[in-house]
Parts: structure tokens; C-alpha cells; sequence
């Protein structure tokens, strides 16, 4: 049986999605209260911060935060915000991204080129145990 290659997968859900350069989400959430949501394991957040003002929201617990129906159900979610959704380069975020999309989440997008764009591009990071004490 053939397995169907992660990179059409990707590919698939980007050409469903809203890509973000980091300087849009950046935008978009400084002057359109979007939400930067870093989907990155807490392991990638202690190596290199995250993005100045984003919620961490593990990616294994993604589909269970944003169901209303789930006993893990976080009610940031159900706020009338775009969600913009980074991982560490784009991959799993655009998975997600068209997850959240599949369940019915209105405003979702991502950052096509995830953390190490984000970074790249010089936009704000946090490190970690500030981003913690913040939270």
C-alpha cells in the first residue's frame, strides 16, 4: 500500500489556507486582534522562546482545546479572533490550520514559514521563562 508523501499533504492544506508571511500575522495581530496560537512541543518553546504575545497550544492537544465538546475545551477559542497557527517551519501548522478549518473554526490561518521564519525575519521573540512568568 501506498502511503501518500507528508510534503502532498502539506501542499494540499496550503492551497486551503491563508499563508502568512511573519510580518502580516505580526500585523494582523498588532492591529486586527489576532491570535499567534504556537503549536510547537513545549521542548521547542525552552530551546527558543516563541513569538511576543502567543498562546502556546501543544499540537497534540489542538483538536481537543478547540472542541466545545471536549472536557479540555479552552474558551480563548471561541472568541470572535482570527487564529493564526506557527509551528517550527510551516509544516504542521498548515496540517492544523486545515484541521481547525475541517472542525468549523471560522478564522484560521498560518505562518508559511513557522518559527525559524518568524525569527528570521527579525519579528519579536520571547524567551521562555519569560513567556511562562507571563502566562
Amino acid at each position: 500500500m501506498a502511503i501518500k508523501p507528508v510534503q502532498q499533504l502539506v501542499d494540499e492544506a496550503k492551497a486551503q489556507l491563508d499563508n502568512l508571511t511573519p510580518a502580516e500575522a505580526k500585523r494582523r495581530a498588532d492591529e486586527d486582534g489576532a491570535l499567534i496560537v504556537d503549536i510547537r512541543d513545549v521542548r521547542e518553546l525552552q530551546r527558543g522562546g516563541t513569538a511576543t504575545g502567543a498562546l502556546h497550544a501543544p499540537r497534540g492537544m489542538l483538536e481537543f482545546w478547540i472542541d466545545p465538546e471536549s472536557p479540555y475545551y479552552k474558551e480563548v477559542f471561541s472568541e470572535d479572533r482570527e487564529f493564526i497557527l506557527m509551528c517550527a517551519s510551516g509544516w504542521r501548522s498548515a496540517l492544523s490550520a486545515k484541521t481547525l478549518k475541517d472542525m468549523g473554526l471560522p478564522k484560521v490561518a498560518h505562518v508559511e514559514t513557522g518559527f525559524g521564519g518568524w525569527e528570521g525575519d527579525g519579528m519579536p521573540v520571547v524567551d521562555y521563562d519569560t513567556f511562562k512568568s507571563s502566562t
